[in-house]
């Protein structure tokens, strides 16, 4: 019989290991005891799950729902169900969450535990598979400091005391197969700290989908297919190869304005925005984050599902369909990748167990004050392998072409953007980053090693040493940099009056001292057309005549220049406005002469850029280029 502290422990969810009392068990008399705790329930009958016939009934322990009963024989196989009527007359069969074997397997159980594990969302989650013969969903949360963790959810009433989890003490993870939830379902974790504090909600850091904003529930759905390792893509994405990329926030590219100005979904995207880069010449998207965030005006950059695409256009299948719509019309696929750092929002990774779990515990080190978000404690194994793993997941579930590292500066150094006394120095007092570097180097390898045909690149503003060289040679690993020095000095002076330029020659000039020091990406990015920057048109000096031709020219120098060319949506055809997250590009400008001349030359800059290999089988080898003049600065003439 079970004693009145764990009758009070199951009724108010605080037992820490449900499967001890729930489910079946070997009874003092050698009989098999069920128990089965069923909030709302009046009567229980344990029936065999082979034929229905009836095992034993339950008697109720506690008017909350407690019931147990023994069998007077063995348990049958397949096992039992429980055939329960309500205090409402309705009835149901189901089958008992507590009568099933653990989830996780012995050896990822080890890999859990070492933080090693290589593919860590193909065990944490929310799963639908058959388990020992039942259909079912198997959920699993890494909360190693909780004192209990329950599935709540549309399938439970949302009721943290119906489904409490099996703790698995060797790696911290909680897990439970809940027989009936299929893909679709909404749920989150609730989860009690150590000291006894219920916790917000928590959505689920490995979910596949996820609930649109403001509704922040994750959503079961099915692990997406490996995509085939392609050799044409490996080619495509090459050194050597052109790679001239179209940078695009999918929010705002186009909208359906006779529809409440809505977004366009992903099979609408991959319809119109997909043919529209190829028409153009480009040879690669680049897509601002689409893992799922709870603002809207971050942006993306503010990630909380770091593994589902935001639900904004669509399900994780639609996304799915685009990627290979991209594929299909020979269009590369870029992902914005954010493991930087995190919002605080309540539902997300903050205080996850009631520790700072994902995060440094000092703000000194996990408080980042530029975008008042966490940083991720990278000196942790678990907390390595989860953005490892998410790096892994696009490329070799999705299939996309590469990811575009954010906000890598920050990364490295420890007393980015603080003053002295508001940073931590690393174990020899430097201010270097190591353990990001190490992630950084770590994630690159794992890259190189199972998805060869993927790039990475840094969004990286310092002086660094060796960003994009092999971590053998002692570099961070990255097959490209982003040329923020280029971008800021070039701009810098086609803003200048033309009569004042022959001062600040060595602006447009500068960049090739250092251009073959890494593998450069020259970014004309939406970092340059906001926060009161203005458009690139708006840049530009003189009246509106001459900044369309100082435009044109910049787009000339720019495509050039030794580099890949990455260019941000609406630059095309000299988007006048500053870029509006919640506003459509204004496309209706192509009716005017100026603006549809800039895009058939960005159209023809492309074709020839593709074309002639000059141009870009040697971006980063300093016998690919060679100035016909560069020092005639009086007349501005490069």
């Amino acid at each position: 019989m079970l004693t009145d502290t764990e009758i009070e422990l199951i009724r108010h969810a605080r037992h820490g290991d449900p499967f001890a009392v729930l489910g079946p068990h070997a009874g003092a008399d050698g009989r098999v005891q069920l128990r089965a705790f069923l909030p709302g329930a009046t009567h229980v009958v344990a029936v065999a799950a082979a034929d229905g016939a009836m095992l034993a009934p339950l008697q109720r322990l506690h008017a909350d729902g407690l019931f147990e009963g023994a069998l007077a024989g063995a348990l049958p196989a397949p096992g039992y169900r429980l055939q329960v009527r309500w205090a409402d007359g309705s009835s149901a069969l189901l089958d008992d969450p507590y009568r099933f074997g653990p989830v996780l397997g012995e050896m990822d159980v080890w890999l859990m535990g070492e933080g090693t594990h290589l593919r860590p969302y193909e065990v944490l989650g929310a799963t639908p598979r058959e388990f020992e013969g039942v259909q079912g969903t198997a959920f699993a949360v890494w909360a190693p400091n909780a004192a209990r963790v329950s599935v709540v959810g549309d399938f439970n009433l949302w009721d943290g005391r119906r489904h409490p989890m099996r703790a698995r003490r060797e790696c911290g993870v909680w897990e439970i197969f809940l027989p009936g939830v299929a893909t679709g379902a909404h749920y989150k974790f609730e989860i009690v700290a150590r000291d006894g504090e219920l916790l917000p909600l928590k959505a689920d850091p490995y979910a596949r989908q996820s609930e649109l904003r403001p509704a922040t529930a994750s959503v079961v759905a099915a692990m997406p297919a490996v995509v085939p390792r392609s050799e044409a893509r490996r080619k495509a994405n090459a050194l050597a190869a052109p790679v001239s990329i179209y940078e695009v926030h999918l929010g705002s590219w186009r909208r359906k304005p006779e529809q409440g100005n809505r977004w366009l979904d992903w099979d609408e995207l991959a319809a119109t925005l997909v043919p529209y880069a190829r028409e153009m010449g480009f040879t690669h998207l680049e897509l601002l984050p689409v893992s799922e965030h709870p603002f809207d005006g971050s942006w993306g950059y503010q990630p909380i599902g770091l593994y589902a695409p935001t639900s904004r256009f669509g399900d994780a299948a639609g996304f799915r369909r685009f990627v290979e719509r991209c594929h299909a019309e020979g269009i590369g696929l870029i992902l914005d990748w954010v493991p930087a750092h995190f919002p605080t929002d309540a539902h997300g990774l903050a205080r996850f167990d009631g520790t700072h779990l994902y995060e440094y515990a000092d703000p000194r080190e996990g408080f980042h004050q530029d975008w008042n978000t966490l940083i991720y404690n990278l000196g942790r194994t678990e907390v390595r392998n989860f953005l490892v793993g998410n790096a892994l997941y696009w490329l070799e579930r999705y299939g996309v072409d590469g990811l575009r590292v954010d906000a890598v500066a920050s990364m490295l150094y420890r007393d980015y953007s603080r003053k002295p006394g508001e940073w931590i120095p690393n174990v020899h007092g430097g201010r270097e980053n190591l353990e990001a570097i190490a992630f950084l180097k770590r994630m690159n390898e794992v890259v190189g090693s199972e998805r060869p045909e993927a790039v990475t690149l840094a969004e990286e503003s310092t002086a660094f040493p060796a960003v994009s060289r092999p971590t053998y040679l002692g570099g961070l690993g990255f097959h490209y940099k982003w040329n923020m020095g280029w971008m800021h000095d070039t701009l810098q002076y086609m803003a200048r009056d033309p009569v004042h330029r022959q001062y600040h020659h060595g602006e447009m000039t500068f960049g090739l001292v250092y251009a073959f020091n890494e593998n450069f990406v020259l970014p004309l990015s939406h970092d340059e057309v906001v926060h009161g920057k203005g458009s690139l048109l708006g840049k530009m000096p003189g009246d509106r005549w001459q900044k369309f031709a100082n435009l044109r020219a910049y787009y000339g120098f720019m495509w050039g220049h030794p580099g890949k060319k990455l260019l941000f949506m609406g630059g095309e055809f000299a988007q006048e406005r500053e870029w509006n997250h919640d506003q459509s590009l204004d496309w209706h400008l192509l009716g005017e002469r100026a603006h549809a001349g800039v895009q058939r030359l960005v159209h023809d800059l492309n074709r020839c850029y593709r074309a002639t290999p000059a141009l870009h089988e040697r971006d980063f080898d300093a016998s690919g280029f060679e100035w016909i003049t560069h020092e005639d600065a009086q007349r501005s003439v490069l």
